[in-house]
């Protein structure tokens, strides 16, 4: 689901200046994070469904409202 050649410049970056151990590759340490993210994803998506369609009881005219503010951008 995620670009693993993004996660790897983003990780490449943001651990300039830290020394990763021999033994993880970068490969590795790649996957494991896109996992990571993919698992964490997966529940933000679960929560903010609840939210957005209010627990299985969706206010419509809202979700109308969320449509027409999203289709401005």
């Amino acid at each position: 689901m995620l670009d693993c050649v993004v996660v790897e410049e983003f990780l490449q970056e943001k651990l300039e200046g830290i020394e990763i151990p021999e033994d993880i590759s970068i490969n590795d340490l790649v996957e494991t994070f896109c996992k990571y993210i993919e698992n964490d994803y997966y529940e933000w998506l679960k929560d903010n469904f609840k939210s957005f369609f209010n627990h299985g009881n969706p206010d419509w005219v809202w979700v109308k409202e969320r449509i027409e503010h999203y289709s401005k951008d």
